[in-house]
């Protein structure tokens, strides 16, 4: 009995004897307290970095309220956590992590009539809004994070989205919810009931006067706690939900919630306005909200890197989006704000392709706005404040002279129609002096933002990047009775301890501290990161876009963790692990370690996170990386023995190629061979040509059978697949070149590699080694570009080729020569008419041409000889070695059963199945029982058919 009442513990950063074993006996989710699971979770999307004790993935809402109660006995802090996308530092502590969004995402009930749903706190937005959508419904705040935040974390955040000018903040669109405290007891939370624990009443009442006047006026005040909410003359009296709302995770844990949900416009037009500069698109967005647009969104030219869609004149732009119930009516409303505007030019966008093109810049900002545009890193911490919307323009004067008066650059951009400001700026966090220029530029634009009326936080919330300052913004006496108001919350103090009540200094726990200060003895060049591995790793901010679960269009990242959905197996959660290796405090073992290699297993190199992530994080290099430290001077699997030499073992076997075909096909001697050779049992072993691709040309040419033109001649790289596995490819791509261009294609030298294999399996130093021997081979001629069939080859050439010899410049010329087949004919042969062949087209883009190479010259090609339809994005799941090895089968055959299988299943009678990659064409093949062909293949074929 003195047991159940002795005091409970204040919480500590130090796990308790008998923490864990108490907990796991007392739910039946998962806890985990390895290095791999706390390593994880150090850190969100800020710039802040906490270690917790352990990481436990509840399964109901029982399972919270016990962790919450064993918790509360052994005086060990909570940090409730969605998606990890908190940009203020709220999703990160030292205590026990929940992970909310492996079992609690079940939508429990959608009512249409009622437009209402309740949700768990695990349900992704774009999941709920996709069960929605149906009824014509959607959930109207939105955040550029959609596809992989939280409602949970949507309601701790207050959140709001492109779209708050038209249906609010989160708190704005919660009816109801289901909370529990540090402890275990639950509440229910509705407007007009109950406000909260015993005592709130009493504290709203002693501090009325304080609270009418405390608060500004704006529609993006996210700041410190809404005790405003709670008056007595609150439209529709007291509201406990709204309060709750934006407290991030300090005041209770959400096990459920009922929400608003809003029509949804059946069509939308996009009006982007054009002007002169950033103040002036600020200055023009108040006058846009009487038209009630959908949104008013605004940003920089510093902000576009690359152009995307049909931009007007001018130097900052302003989306207007509109709906309808028409597509006309849509457009006509867009076209209304656009003569309304007073704009430098304008354009209406209607088309959805556009639409999304544009979108994306802006969703893509909070990644992309990471790196200057030289290359430079910046930072949040002043993501997201907030001034009224008519006093935006002269706010974003008086920032950028702070900016320039500090020394620092950012790039504004964000909810202009609501007043709402994102920016990173590229403050140095890796000196003291540079941390102590961020302290005092955060203490001035505070006290700027106070200036001219506003909040803090218009969005992301306080955390620890911001609620050391609230009494700039709300004075002692009401940060005073935010203390107290978490205090009859959460007395022990358990919930989220540092945030927003008694928080941490802004500049404590910075996520830099812990990295190593001078460079890591690397193997890749790291041009865009100064040749610093450690910089290569800060790339990635924790925006986690790699946690999408459902394929985003052609999009490739990251398809092992859409088939796993465990973040050890997304981009930002590989490059988590990374972090913590170099800091050496949860990941002990360096470039030994188990964890990381294990987290990398699975990472099939498909180099989609180059590309497909906001700030480039290039895993593929990463973990070529790793794998050449990790196994210097060790024994490695036999697959890197036996797949990472093919090119060498494809060479000696080429005599040979009928007996050993002979061979491969008794099934108890290719058992064998797989099994000595690190291969999955599941897997056919590819037949070799009895005619390599250079043999053929070289004989074709000898017989006398080809002119030579006087015109020139074509190089063609020959590479280990084309020549020893496919070299039908080749041959098909000679017959096209020499019908295109009128010239010779040359044979090519004998025994040059890019080095794919090796690179890919981090035998870093025989890749080194076999790109010098063919750079001393290749010989090529000026002004003759290298016409590379195998997308793989390409990729490795153009980009690891001169990453891993930086110093010698015959990798640069050779990688800046690369061309694809479809880009050689374009720019070579554009006047000739490719054969028009009108039927459908399926497939894939490999995962590396998409990644590096770009698939447009592909697109207009299948255009002109009437190819018609989309190829699959997303990534084959056999991505060279990694589908063949012992233990990859499941996640391969996953990884195609996502797109490439059902949409070559699903195709039209005739249609052509198209794919460069070989690994693609093999999956196909041992998967569907398709055969794939490489373009040139195709249009070989056309020709020999006389088709005009």
């Amino acid at each position: 009995m003195a047991e159940q009442h002795r005091p409970h513990r204040r919480p500590t950063a130090e796990a308790p004897d008998g923490f864990a074993a108490a907990l796991r006996s007392a739910v039946r989710g998962e806890a985990d307290f390895g290095p791999t699971a706390r390593a994880l979770t150090t850190m969100d999307a800020s710039n802040y970095r906490r270690v917790p004790l352990g990481v436990l993935a509840p399964r109901d809402a029982d399972d919270i309220a016990a962790a919450l109660t064993v918790c509360q006995e052994y005086g060990v802090p909570v940090v409730p956590r969605g998606g990890g996308t908190s940009i203020a530092g709220q999703a990160t502590g030292t205590g026990l992590v929940l992970d909310l969004t492996r079992h609690l995402r079940s939508i429990l009930a959608l009512d249409p009539a009622a437009r209402t749903a309740t949700v768990q706190p695990g349900v992704i937005l774009d999941d709920l809004r996709a069960a929605a959508a149906p009824h014509g419904l959607t959930f109207g705040p939105d955040p550029s994070t959609h596809s992989r935040c939280t409602l949970g974390g949507m309601i701790g955040n207050n959140s709001c989205g492109a779209h708050s000018v038209a249906w609010g903040t989160t708190a704005d669109n919660v009816r109801g919810l289901e909370v529990v405290r540090y402890g275990g007891e639950a509440l229910r939370l509705e407007q007009g009931r109950a406000v909260g624990p015993h005592g709130v009443r009493e504290l709203i009442d002693a501090h009325l006067a304080l609270l009418r006047t405390g608060y500004p006026d704006l529609p993006r005040r996210i700041s410190g706690y809404a005790l405003d909410a709670l008056l007595p003359e609150h439209p529709g009296g007291p509201d406990p939900v709204r309060a709750f709302c934006g407290s991030e995770g300090t005041l209770a844990v959400v096990t459920e919630a009922t929400v608003r949900l809003v029509e949804a416009p059946r069509a939308r037009a996009l009006a982007v306005l054009g002007y002169a500069d950033e103040p002036a698109a600020a200055e023009a967005a108040p006058g846009l909200l009487p038209y009630r647009p959908l949104t008013v969104e605004g940003m920089a030219a510093d902000l576009v890197r690359e152009p995307a869609g049909p931009l007007p004149r001018g130097a900052a732009w302003l989306f207007v989006e509109t709906g309808g119930a028409t597509p006309a009516e849509a457009l006509a409303h867009a076209e209304r704000i656009l003569r309304a505007a007073d704009a430098v030019d304008g354009a209406v966008v209607t088309d959805p392709a556009g639409q999304r093109a544009l979108w994306r810049i802006r969703e893509d900002a909070s990644g992309t706005a990471t790196r200057m545009p030289d290359g430079t890193e910046a930072w949040p911490g002043w993501e997201d404040c907030a001034v009224p919307p008519a006093r935006l323009g002269p706010y974003l004067r008086d920032f950028r002279a702070l900016l320039a008066q500090h020394g620092l650059r950012g790039t504004p951009y964000g909810h202009f129609g609501d007043g709402c400001i994102h920016v990173r700026i590229d403050f140095d966090l890796l000196t003291s002096a540079g941390v102590s220029r961020f302290r005092a530029f955060s203490e001035e634009l505070a006290d700027l933002v106070v200036a001219h009326g506003g909040s803090l936080s218009g969005e992301h919330g306080d955390g620890q990047a911001r609620a050391e300052l609230l009494p700039r913004m709300y004075g002692d006496e009401l940060v005073a009775v935010f203390g107290r108001f978490k205090d009859l919350w959460d007395p022990d103090g358990g919930l989220n301890p540092g945030m927003l009540a008694r928080p941490a200094r802004l500049d404590e726990n910075l996520r830099f501290d812990v990295l190593p200060r001078r460079p890591v003895d690397v193997e890749f060049g790291y041009p865009q990161d100064g040749g610093d591995f450690a910089g290569a790793v800060r790339r990635c901010v924790g925006v986690a876009k790699c946690r999408t679960e459902t394929a985003p269009g052609a999009g490739v990242m990251c398809p092992s963790y859409r088939v796993t959905g465990e973040e050890a197996h997304s981009t930002r959660g590989r490059a988590r692990l990374l972090h913590e290796m170099l800091a050496g405090e949860v990941i002990t073992d360096g470039w030994r370690s188990t964890e990381v290699r294990d987290a990398l297993d699975l990472c099939l190199s498909c180099k989609g996170c180059r590309s497909d992530c906001p700030v480039g994080v290039d895993m593929a290099t990463y973990k070529a990386e790793f794998l050449h430290h990790h196994y210097r001077g060790r024994l490695r699997p036999a697959a890197h023995y036996a797949l990472g030499r093919l090119p060498r073992w494809l060479r000696l076997a080429a005599p040979f190629a009928r007996p050993l075909n002979a061979l491969a096909r008794i099934r108890p001697l290719a058992a064998l061979a797989k099994r000595l050779a690190g291969i999955t049992p599941e897997r056919t072993i590819p037949e070799l040509a009895t005619q390599t691709y250079s043999r053929w040309l070289r004989g074709r040419q000898g017989k006398g059978t080809h002119i030579v033109s006087s015109s020139g001649v074509v190089q063609v790289w020959a590479d280990t697949f084309t020549e020893h596995l496919s070299p039908q490819v080749g041959r098909a791509a000679v017959r096209v070149l020499e019908e295109a261009t009128g010239r010779t294609v040359l044979p090519p030298p004998s025994g040059v590699c890019c080095g794919l294999t090796y690179v890919s399996t981090g035998q870093l130093d025989a890749a080194r080694a076999v790109m010098r021997r063919t750079l001393d081979r290749i010989g090529l001629l000026p002004g003759h570009p290298l016409v590379v069939l195998e997308p793989s080859c390409a990729a490795t050439l153009r980009t690891d080729l001169p990453e891993l010899l930086p110093d010698d410049p015959r990798a640069h010329e050779l990688a800046s020569s690369v061309r694809t087949l479809a880009q050689y004919l374009e720019e070579y042969a554009p006047d000739w008419t490719p054969p028009r062949l009108d039927r459908p087209a399926v497939g894939q883009t490999h995962c590396h041409q998409h990644a590096v190479l770009g698939d447009a010259a592909e697109r207009r090609l299948r255009e002109r000889m009437g190819l018609t339809g989309e190829l699959s994005g997303g990534c084959c799941g056999l991505a060279g070695n990694f589908g063949f090895e012992k233990g990859h089968w499941e996640v391969s055959v996953a990884c195609a059963e996502e797109q490439l299988l059902p949409a070559v299943r699903g195709s039209e009678p005739g249609a052509e199945v198209l794919a460069d990659g070989f690994s693609c064409r093999t999956q196909l093949d041992q998967l569907a029982g398709r055969r794939a062909r490489h373009l040139a293949e195709v249009i070989a074929e056309g020709l020999e058919d006389g088709r005009p």
